[in-house]
């Protein structure tokens, strides 16, 4: 999807992630992101452990808590915080915004 928006990056359609699902993008010069739709407020981290290398998009998400595939550890989609080990080191959060049906990285 290009970008729609000055200063913004296009993801997706918001009607296209049902509440409780997520996605990856790799956007062009970033590192892989996550989208999540919270209960219809869409949550943006880093895709990849900060223990060790693996996409979490390959995890699960119960409520709030995305847990890694690998060794199970588990970070807070909101905050980024690392909630169980092996992780210790937060995720980066970053902030979209949806504009006439589209999530955009702000």
């Amino acid at each position: 999807m290009s970008t729609l928006m000055p200063g913004k990056i296009a993801l997706c359609q918001a009607d296209s992630l049902e509440p409780g699902q997520m996605t990856r993008f790799e956007p062009a010069g970033m590192d892989p992101l996550l989208l999540i739709n919270d209960g219809g407020t869409f949550r943006l981290i880093e895709d990849d452990c900060t223990h060790a290398i693996a996409s979490l998009a390959e995890g699960r998400l119960e409520g709030q808590t995305i847990f890694c595939p690998l060794h199970g550890g588990s970070f807070d989609i909101v905050t980024g915080k690392a909630k169980s080990l092996p992780c210790k080191h937060p995720l980066r959060t970053f902030t979209v915004a949806v504009d006439d049906g589209v999530v955009y990285l702000a």
